[in-house]
């Protein structure tokens, strides 16, 4: 288990993580109920970037990936899978 670090960020950077955290979600899309389903691969093939896997922890409803020099850009899409219990 990773002893937590404090909260270094500025007022200015845990007010906008703060605002991002309470939007709302985005709806789920409205498809038709006879929508023919299409599989992962056909979704992430019309997107530029591909997906990175990374290992992190979460601290304060946070995301922090352990490795520090991963760098992902601002408003960056992703996914998180969790383990259940600890």
């Amino acid at each position: 288990m990773t002893i937590p670090e404090p909260d270094r960020r500025s007022p200015a950077r845990r007010a906008l993580d703060e605002q991002i955290a309470a939007e709302r979600p985005l709806a789920l899309p409205k498809l038709p109920a006879d929508a023919p389903s299409a599989p992962m691969e056909a979704h992430l093939r019309r997107r530029k970037s591909r997906p990175v896997a990374l290992v992190g922890v979460v601290e304060n409803g946070l995301v922090r990936p352990l490795d520090p020099a991963v760098k992902l850009p601002e408003h960056a899409r992703v996914i998180i899978v969790a383990s259940e219990g600890v």
